[in-house]
């Protein structure tokens, strides 16, 4: 039972099968509250993040844009999933969000809904990347945590918020999944 939740509304999909390294099964909304399935992007190498406007770590949309430029053409994706659980750094709808992403940082990687990555009410999303057998379990820490998904869905690896995304650890690790 996987379940995107937002402001408005819930969805709840009941897909018969979980496999707690893979997020194949969830579905999470777009900023026009569309379903994406990510099994849609199988065959690409995904960074999932949650970001904010308001924070220190804001100037690390640059980099991802940078490396989204750099690797998109390769098979590689960035999935953003703006998140108001940090310090209230977060506050505006999802059209002052993109547009801000955009004019202030030319982001043109997808931006998902808002989501919520800490409490009871977790985006199923957050709540698979955090509890997983592969990488570090336990809640994300701040804004811009970053967590690298195989062309397959399983997840690989989580980096911290202070990693930057033009690092040297998160390029490789881009670079050897593109190569699989």
């Amino acid at each position: 039972l996987i379940t995107a939740q937002n402001d408005s509304s819930s969805i709840t999909k009941n897909t018969g099968k979980e496999d707690l390294d893979n997020i194949n099964d969830i579905i999470v909304l777009d900023m026009n509250k569309n379903e994406i399935k990510l099994s849609d992007y199988n065959g690409k190498v995904l960074l999932i993040v949650n970001v904010a406007s308001e924070c220190g770590n804001t100037p690390q949309y640059a980099g991802l844009q940078e490396i989204y430029e750099k690797y998109n053409p390769q098979g590689f994706e960035i999935l953003a999933f703006p998140c108001n659980d940090f310090g209230g750094q977060e506050p505006d709808s999802n059209e002052q969000i993109q547009n801000f992403c955009s004019v202030n940082y030319g982001v043109t990687f997808t931006l998902f809904d808002k989501i919520k990555v800490l409490g009871e009410d977790k985006s199923p999303i957050y709540e698979r990347l955090i509890n997983n057998p592969v990488t570090e379990k336990g809640d994300v820490k701040w804004n811009f945590e970053k967590f690298l998904i195989s062309k397959e869905g399983k997840i690989v690896v989580r980096f911290g918020n202070k990693v930057s995304p033009t690092s040297d650890e998160i390029i490789s690790t881009i670079e050897n999944e593109l190569a699989r």
